[in-house]
């Protein structure tokens, strides 16, 4: 699916419960590529003052089910714990044939569709969506249509790229790889800027010169055709300094371990939360 429907195209209304982080940033992805704001309706508690501006636009906010008319799609942004809590109140929002898009990490289709009914897609953002830099993986049930797919995929499209696999056992591997990579990522930054502080650089220059080097390789990763092995390669000079870091990084014990049993733990964690 490389050419996303047009937002302006897709059937409305669109119903949006949850206006955090992820669902803000895919509601202003939304918005911007064209999305009619009338034909979107937020359910959110606890609206941020960003969210309530959008009021002004047509965005409807915590309308009741009698409100919103035949809902084409809901788009389910809470946190699991309080889809647990809250969720059947969503079940008025979806008839059979609405289009449920789940981003709710560690909630499996089953459950999605024990409380809200529906036809479900559950996808795996991450925290870049909210610069329109995300990696989205999504997994339909057997009951979406195709067009249904292609909603589902050009709502997601609004905040990165997005992949889409048929086996919904891989969502936690997915989770465990792109959900929680972020974090590892920041961790890099963190510890870097830390090695550089024990090396003797002021700690001011040492986080600018962590935080710059991570985000520009991230960018030089990004816009290269080249695979990340071979862009390590080209920066490391036999016998170098780079050698003389990587040497450690790649040893026993090091980060290629290190990663695999990170990843495995919190696959683990994905599969324990979908219970």
């Amino acid at each position: 699916m490389n050419n996303a429907q047009p937002l302006a195209q897709i059937q409305r209304p669109i119903v949006l419960a949850g206006a955090g982080k992820m669902g803000g940033a895919m509601l202003s992805g939304w918005l911007a590529r064209g999305l009619e704001p009338r034909g979107v309706s937020v359910i959110e508690p606890d609206p941020s003052d960003e969210i309530r501006a959008l009021v002004t636009m047509g965005v409807r906010l915590n309308p009741s089910p009698g409100d919103t008319g035949s809902v084409a799609t809901l788009v389910v942004a809470l946190k699991p714990q309080m889809f647990r809590e809250a969720g059947a109140g969503l079940k008025a929002f979806a008839g059979p044939s609405t289009l449920v898009v789940s981003i709710m990490a560690g909630t499996p289709i089953a459950a999605i569709e024990q409380v809200c009914g529906g036809a479900v897609v559950r996808a795996m953002p991450n925290t870049p969506a909210a610069i329109g830099r995300g990696i989205t993986v999504a997994v339909a049930a057997t009951n979406v249509s195709g067009p249904q797919r292609e909603v589902a995929d050009a709502l997601l499209r609004a905040t990165g790229s997005v992949e889409w696999i048929d086996d919904e056992q891989l969502m936690d591997a997915v989770t465990a790889v792109s959900g929680s990579g972020p974090a590892y990522v920041f961790l890099l930054a963190e510890e870097l800027a830390r090695a550089g502080v024990a090396a003797g650089l002021p700690a001011g220059l040492a986080e600018k010169l962590a935080r710059e080097t991570v985000a520009g390789s991230g960018e030089l990763l990004h816009r290269s055709q080249s695979p990340a092995a071979t862009l390590r390669q080209n920066v490391t000079s036999p016998g170098g300094t780079t050698a003389a870091a990587l040497g450690v990084l790649m040893g026993p014990d090091g980060l290629q371990q290190l990663m695999t049993r990170a990843v495995a733990a919190a696959t683990r964690r994905s599969r324990e939360l979908a219970k």
